[in-house]
């Protein structure tokens, strides 16, 4: 009787969890995958949709193998002209005083002769006192020849001229010497400005003692500045084509001045200077990449530089559109061009409609 009760009490048990009501359940089921969505295949392609790709703003554009000028990469740096700049230095050590306008700010424009401060002069007690002394002294004296020139006068029929003139002489050179001293007391030692532009540095306040020869202000002209490249490889310096410099999004191209006789850190350093005010968006001493065009061609296929990406190998891989809604990448090798374009030697053939714009987020995709 027994064994015929248990297998109904099981087969029970087993109906009623398998109707068990809604909100019972464990949620073993997977969720269903979206086949229309970007995805990865297992070739490493990515699968991406026509309205994926507008949401994304991909853009491709077919590339075309030319003749391009082998190019050198060089790190640079930005530097003051030294015909539209100038520092301001003191000629003796003292106090800083405002000028006419007050203290100069960074970034301030100003003409070339424009006071910017007044350094008084700061001397011991010890000179203050000797100076004041050797003025009292000087008074003296020329009351004493000032009393003596008034008794020569009133006996000038008894007294020969030269002896009138050389009091009179004794007197003149004791007020030069009053003058010279009280100027070397009180006079300031101005501060002016040796060209026009802006001011770059500014290492002045009210009450400041510099020394001598102190760099107080440096000005300099934006639109006149300097780059200046190290190049390891001194031969370079007579197969420049041209040269250029990214600046964001923008390029500038720019024009080779001449190349120092002396190495520095084992390196030549070139010269080079904008076309236009391109640089004015820099800064003194702002490091920068400069890219120097070689006479010598080489076989390539130019590339933005935002479409080069890493694998997870870490290699340099550029997408291509090989259908309406298919991404493969392609292995590349590359080297610098511009700035804001490389060269693929190899990996890419003529024709390849290369991801310009949306490449990172297509790498993206798993």
């Amino acid at each position: 009787m027994k064994s015929s009760i248990i297998p109904l009490v099981f087969a029970a048990l087993i109906a009623s969890i398998a109707n068990a009501g809604p909100g019972h359940d464990h949620g073993d089921a997977a969720p269903a995958g979206n086949a229309n969505g970007p995805q990865r295949q297992p070739d490493g392609s990515v699968f991406l949709p026509k309205p994926a790709q507008r949401q994304l703003n991909v853009r491709t554009t077919a590339v075309a193998l030319a003749d391009l000028s082998r190019t050198t990469e060089l790190a640079g740096k930005v530097m003051m002209d030294v015909n539209a700049g100038g520092k301001v230095q003191p000629m003796i050590a003292g106090r800083i005083e405002a000028g006419p306008k007050g203290l100069p700010n960074p970034g301030q424009s100003v003409r070339k002769g424009e006071v910017l401060a007044y350094v008084v002069p700061s001397a011991g007690q010890i000179e203050k006192s000797n100076q004041a002394a050797q003025i009292a002294e000087l008074r003296a004296t020329k009351s004493l020849a000032e009393k003596k020139l008034a008794r020569q006068n009133e006996l000038a029929d008894t007294i020969p001229r030269k002896e009138i003139e050389a009091t009179e002489s004794e007197i003149s050179s004791l007020n030069g010497r009053l003058n010279a001293l009280g100027i070397g007391l009180n006079n300031r030692d101005v501060l002016i400005a040796p060209v026009s532009g802006v001011i770059a540095q500014a290492n002045a306040a009210n009450g400041q003692v510099v020394d001598a020869r102190e760099v107080v202000f440096e000005i300099v002209d934006p639109t006149r500045l300097r780059i200046e490249a190290l190049s390891f490889e001194p031969t370079l310096a007579v197969d420049i084509a041209s040269a250029s410099i990214a600046i964001g999004e923008k390029q500038a191209p720019l024009t080779f001045v001449g190349a120092t006789r002396m190495l520095r850190e084992q390196a030549l350093p070139l010269v080079f200077k904008a076309n236009d005010a391109t640089l004015s968006a820099l800064a003194v001493g702002q490091p920068v990449r400069v890219f120097v065009q070689s006479k010598a061609k080489v076989k390539a296929i130019a590339v933005a530089a935002a479409s080069i990406m890493k694998n997870p190998s870490n290699q340099s891989i550029v997408w291509v559109k090989s259908a309406p809604e298919k991404f493969e990448p392609r292995i590349v090798t590359t080297e610098p061009l511009d700035g804001l374009s490389v060269a693929v030697i190899s990996g890419l053939k003529a024709g390849d409609r290369v991801v310009t714009s949306g490449a990172t987020l297509i790498n993206q995709v798993r």
